[in-house]
């Protein structure tokens, strides 16, 4: 299956610079990789430049102008651009398993989103890493605040895995979903801007269109560096947007993605 991997981003080259070296690591290469740039300074664009001067890997650099946390608008953007029939999501500070996209790929079903874990770097362990770039993690890594995220197998994956359309732990930077699926529902709903909620509205869309959660447990490894919290500004109201799409069963929103189709 060819699919597109879309690495949200803003102002942190570093980071994104080793989560582009963990998807060298990949068993299987997306056809391409999309940064959705959220109005990053000019050093992002030079990392991506220098990057590929040394890598076979498709990168293609989606950017919007900063006016504050506005995820929504700049995931849209990025699917928009891409030219592949599935979509997986993570954000620009989670370094990747090597088996991460193919689990991805094994886990597809049609009907059905991907929702993955992660695991939680340290402050001290996220500053070593940045410093020595040293991305090759497992279960016996020091550093690691939830450590059983971090064990691989396919096997438990089979066990534990499974359908259950709750709203708690949606995360967009370890999902996917078929292209046609974020069509159907418009995407990602531009108006939720600031920090929060804008992913599981978007989730409670595709539910409301009969498309089901699938949570996958020990498969789609993740290794998240620590970082300050985003502010909350504007969390009050994207949950008056959010209560709205759940109770009116919403499959779309108005001001989505095609507005960039």
């Amino acid at each position: 299956m060819n699919f597109s991997l879309i690495i949200t981003t803003y102002n942190s080259p570093d980071s994104l610079l080793l989560v582009l070296k963990s998807v060298e690591t990949q068993y299987i290469l997306p056809n391409e990789i999309i940064i959705a740039d959220d109005g990053s300074l000019p050093s992002t664009k030079l990392l991506i430049d220098n990057f590929l001067s040394g890598s076979s890997l498709i990168v293609l650099h989606s950017w919007q102008k900063d006016k504050g946390f506005r995820a929504a608008k700049s995931r849209n953007k990025a699917i928009a651009m891409s030219t592949s029939d599935y979509i997986i999501l993570i954000d620009g500070d989670t370094i990747l398993h090597p088996s991460f996209s193919q689990d991805h790929l094994n886990n597809v079903e049609p009907g059905c989103f991907i929702q993955g874990k992660r695991v939680l770097l340290t402050k001290n362990k996220t500053r070593k890493v940045l410093e020595t770039h040293d991305i090759d993690f497992s279960f016996y890594s020091q550093g690691l605040l939830n450590r059983l995220n971090s064990f691989h197998s396919n096997v438990f994956s089979r066990i534990f895995s499974k359908k259950n359309n709750y709203l708690r732990g949606i995360k967009t930077c370890n999902m996917s979903f078929f292209k046609k699926d974020c069509l159907d529902v418009n995407g990602f709903n531009n108006d939720m801007e600031g920090w929060g909620r804008e992913d599981t509205e978007f989730v409670v869309r595709l539910m409301n269109n009969g498309i089901n959660r699938k949570d996958v447990y020990f498969n789609l490894i993740q290794f998240h560096l620590w970082h300050e919290n985003s502010p909350r500004d504007s969390l009050s109201h994207n949950e008056i947007r959010l209560k709205n799409t759940i109770i009116n069963k919403l499959k779309w929103c108005a001001n989505g993605i095609n507005k960039f189709l």
